[in-house]
């Protein structure tokens, strides 16, 4: 599959990305970045692996940029805003999230905030769920989750550097499982619109 990344911030995730590419452990390959920040880390991370990048400060702006790719599946890399793809791609968002979704998710939930929240609950455990993404926070069917163990002396940030560890496997596997599976499987599964 032809993938876009959407980022909003420094680029941890397209650098892992990038990295599995090259060592042949993810499938597919990227066509162009896109930020909804001019000044992000990860657009000059783009140029530096040779790909396509650009600013795109809103949804118009940023499926006007994907309409001159070839692209079959988007990926939100830490882009952080409700995204609205172009009706080819409507089932072709693939976001992930800092939680074990239902929890510590929905609208308001993302980066710290949803570390903060599992900290000040208390939780035993955590982890990332990648998922594909409809027009509601954090709704769209679930591919991949992985989990992440919480001991009483952790912090907000041990917590954070627990679980982007936990990102950085299960993001690429699940890119693999829509691969092999292809998307409409997981939407057929649960029959979630």
């Amino acid at each position: 599959m032809k993938m876009a990344v959407l980022l909003s911030g420094s680029g941890r995730t397209l650098d892992n990305f990038h990295e599995r590419l090259h060592n042949g452990t993810m499938q597919g390959s990227i066509e162009v970045v896109i930020s909804n920040k001019r000044d992000a880390l990860g657009l000059e991370k783009s140029r530096k692996y040779g790909y396509p990048a650009f600013h795109g400060q809103d949804n118009e702006a940023i499926n006007k940029i994907l309409a001159n790719y070839q692209v079959d599946l988007i990926l939100l890399a830490g882009f952080l805003k409700l995204y609205t793809p172009p009706p080819t791609l409507n089932h072709a968002v693939l976001n992930i999230h800092p939680s074990l979704i239902p929890a510590f998710c929905g609208d308001g939930f993302y980066g710290m905030r949803v570390h903060r929240a599992a900290h000040a609950r208390g939780v035993k455990v955590s982890g990332c769920t990648v998922h594909f993404a409809n027009q509601e926070y954090d709704q769209g069917p679930i591919v991949v989750q992985k989990c992440v163990t919480i001991s009483d002396e952790d912090t907000p940030d041990d917590i954070a550097s627990k679980v982007f560890t936990a990102e950085c496997e299960a993001f690429p596997e699940a890119i693999n499982r829509v691969h092999a599976m292809g998307i409409d499987y997981f939407w057929n599964l649960r029959g979630v619109k």
